[in-house]
Order: structure tokens, then sequence, then C-alpha cells
């Protein structure tokens, strides 16, 4: 019994003391180095974001489990495909190009900061229409997509954004009139997907 025990504490110990090493960097980096990922952050993630310019940009870095959904969404402004992982370096390959998904046919409304009555065609990894409202600044503001389930149950954890609601039919996330900045919100929320 004590020598059970024993063994016990001795892996506890050595179980305790490892951190997570994630490799962190931006495509924009000349180099994607590993570093220790601090208390708190226990998964890798990487992911691939597109802006409406056609502009790609890949991210890797340490997250928390919580926040760190894998899959994909398409915002109409912007696309990001995103996978997490739990393991030592295990976020060396880069998320997908969410321009590569194949159409489902189903359609989401999207918001461009002047109304929320844009359409865009989900992928096939997108099962969900989104719609998050929320202040940021003191300002009012609403974000509409097509996400992932996963990304999906994730917005749902986010402090601070309001209300967050998902549904599976077409056009289910309904349209109505934003003057808020959305560009703003959507890189806000990004960001703060991406980086916590």
């Amino acid at each position: 019994m004590d020598l059970q025990i024993s063994g016990f504490l001795l892996c506890v110990l050595f179980t305790a003391g490892h951190s997570l090493s994630c490799y962190q960097c931006t495509s924009l980096s000349a180099s994607c180095p590993q570093a220790t990922c601090t208390s708190g952050l226990n998964s890798c993630y990487s992911a691939t974001v597109i802006d409406g310019n056609s502009t790609t940009v890949k991210v890797k870095s340490c997250a928390i489990s919580l926040g760190c959904p894998s899959g994909s969404a398409n915002l109409g402004i912007g696309r990001v495909s995103s996978y997490c992982c739990s393991t030592d370096l295990c976020n060396a390959q880069d998320a997908p190009d969410p321009s590569n998904n194949t159409s489902t046919g189903r359609s989401c409304y999207y918001c461009d900061g002047q109304s929320c009555s844009n359409t865009v065609s989900c992928s096939e990894n997108e099962n969900r229409c989104i719609k998050a409202t929320g202040s940021f600044g003191g300002q009012s503001l609403v974000v509409k997509g097509c996400v992932s389930k996963s990304i999906c149950d994730a917005a749902f954890s986010i402090a601070g954004l309001g209300g967050v609601s998902c549904c599976e039919g077409n056009l289910c996330n309904g349209a109505q009139s934003v003057t808020q900045s959305f560009l703003f919100l959507f890189c806000s929320l990004l960001s703060f997907i991406l980086l916590h």
C-alpha cells in the first residue's frame, strides 16, 4: 500500500512540473520558435485567417482549452479555420486553408458594418449560423455568419460577449440592420479567441 501511494505521489510531482510547449508565431514572423506555455494555458492552437482582401495570416500559440475550438467560421468579411491540441509541439502543422472548403448550400446572414442582410455560403464544416451581440468600448456590436458547432460552443464561454445564439437552419440567424463598426468587433473577437 505504501509503495502505491509513493508511486502516485511521484507521478503527481513529475507531471505537475511539466509545462506544455507550443510553437508561437505568425506567418509575418521569420521563424516559429517553440515556447513554454504559462500557467493556465493548457492547449496549443494553429489558425489560418483570411480577410476580405484575401490576405492570409497564420497564427500559432498557447491557449486555454475552454476557448480553443477546432473548426471554421465564415463571417462574410473574413474566414478562419483553427485546430487545438494538448501535447507538446502538436501545433506544428498549419490550420487548413478556410477558402478550400466545399459549400453545403446552407447560407447564413452576416454583418458588414452597414447592415446584417447580406448572406454568405457555409462550408461543409460550418453546420451552424451564429448571431452574437455585445458591447465593446461602450458601443453595441453584432456578429453573424457560419460557424462550426465547436466554435459556436466556445463563443458561449467568452466573457463580455452578450447574447450568443446558434441555429441549424438555412438563414436562421435573421436579418436586421446594424450601424456599428463590425470590422472592429470581428478583429476583437478573433483576437480574443486566438490569443487567449
